[in-house]
């Protein structure tokens, strides 16, 4: 029997069957995942997951190709080594085409692979998911049921080698929990979700996601449509995750190249209030987007997006790196089963001063968004247009008011940016891996009735 091989290894051993003539990038990667769901003080479902991936770039004279295979089974691996060379005789030249190559930047060296996780039991996940849902249960007598109490765990494993002399692997894991409470007042039903995520079961705030989730469905009852007209809009930080990292979509190299970007030849101009700074920081290990390297093996790195207000950079691998002149920002993104594109790691704001209390006094009347529906549909990535479905709380004299719901607000990314007013303390690490706080945005349309 053979022996099974070390990521690693694996992806050294196929390196070495490169051609002279050839740059040859190898991937591979395991994974295993398990989310019990809860219901009625039971266990409702338990799914667990093993998968195994690697994919296989061969690059000759400018030509790409490239082969992927769920499997790290050693013929798989040979055949898919193949493969990748047959499909090179599809590819059209390309003069930028090419694998990454040290670039001497240092990687941040995060420990990112906590054992903890391992050792997870299968009681422990139902203990938890069956303990939130009777915690919304007891926590609001408006709360009639729970449509959803679950916990998921994963843990990961991923290496990279290539001829350019590259070489990483890394490993690690986190835990999650979310909750949907669902509150009823006569004939109205209101539902809730809150969750959280961390590389550490201890880490996870199960008092907050019971909170806010409650706090989300039993706030929203007697809801009504909001009159129409242009007023200041405060997003929860999810809601501000959401259209930040939208507008850090249009400042990736491949958008800026093709000129799907409303900012792509404004490097070095204003383009957002002062009160802005926006950077991706995957070095920051309290964040679930760090990394030690990127998609293509370079060393993750921070990069500044909009400082005071001002475009300062845009996000590259190393292929839109050579198309536009300039170096890769470590920003590579990719799985086993894809070439590697440009993307966000772990985008987050600097946040501003006092709570949301604070934030609330300061704009004295507008609305508090909780939540946006359609925003991936509702926005023109190249105009910057935006109409989403939204609903919340009116801010009266500072101070949350009345809900409202079955709304629209409207603007423009670039009107958006430029009318940020103030920025709250409240920042928190999102388990998307943002790091956001809260956010005032002044003359938004607003529609409602």
């Amino acid at each position: 029997m053979t022996q099974k091989l070390e990521l690693p290894d694996l992806a050294a051993n196929l390196i070495a069957g490169a051609r002279d003539n050839e740059q040859v990038e190898i991937c591979v990667s395991r994974n295993r995942s398990t989310t019990v769901k809860a219901y009625s003080g039971q266990v409702e479902s338990v799914r667990s997951g093993l998968s195994e991936a690697a994919g296989i770039r061969v690059v000759v004279d400018g030509r790409q190709g490239f082969a992927s295979a769920g499997s790290l089974d050693h013929q798989v691996l040979n055949q898919l080594l193949d493969e990748a060379r047959e499909n090179l005789n599809f590819a059209e030249p390309d003069p930028y085409q090419g694998i990454a190559a040290p670039d001497g930047v240092v990687p941040p060296n995060l420990d990112l692979s906590d054992p903890t996780i391992l050792q997870i039991t299968e009681d422990q996940r139902s203990t938890v998911a069956i303990e939130l849902e009777q915690r919304c249960l007891d926590s609001d007598p408006r709360v009639k049921s729970v449509r959803s109490a679950a916990w998921s765990d994963g843990w990961g494993e991923f290496a990279l080698a290539s001829t350019s002399g590259i070489s990483v692997y890394s490993e690690g894991g986190s835990c999650s929990v979310g909750v949907q409470p669902l509150a009823v007042d006569g004939d109205e039903t209101q539902i809730g979700y809150a969750g959280d995520a961390a590389r550490r079961t201890d880490l996870l705030d199960l008092d907050r996601v019971v909170t806010e989730a409650v706090e989300g469905a039993t706030g929203m009852l007697g809801a009504t449509k909001p009159e129409s007209k242009q007023l200041t809009v405060v997003f929860e930080p999810s809601v501000a995750a959401a259209f930040l990292g939208t507008i850090a979509g249009a400042l990736t190299g491949d958008r800026v190249i093709k000129g799907r970007s409303p900012f792509a030849d404004r490097l070095g101009e204003k383009i957002a209030s002062s009160e802005l700074v926006l950077f991706d920081d995957p070095t920051n290990i309290e964040s679930l987007g760090a990394d030690n390297h990127d998609g293509e093996g370079l060393a993750t790195r921070k990069n500044t997006l909009i400082d005071a207000g001002v475009l300062s950079g845009f996000l590259h691998n190393s292929y839109t790196a050579r198309r536009a002149g300039a170096q890769s920002t470590g920003s590579a993104v990719r799985g086993p089963r894809s070439t590697p594109g440009v993307g966000i790691h772990a985008l987050c704001v600097a946040p501003g001063t006092g709570d949301r209390n604070d934030l609330f006094a300061q704009i004295g009347s507008g609305v508090f968004v909780r939540g946006v529906n359609g925003l991936h549909s509702g926005v023109n990535p190249v105009s910057g247009d935006f109409s989403v479905g939204a609903y919340g709380q009116h801010i009266k004299d500072g101070v949350l008011g009345a809900p409202f719901r079955e709304a629209t607000i409207a603007s423009t990314l670039q009107r958006m940016l430029l009318d940020v007013v103030a920025i709250g303390g409240d920042f928190e690490f999102l388990p998307s891996g943002s790091g956001v706080a809260s956010m005032a945005i002044a003359d938004v349309a607003l529609s409602g009735t």
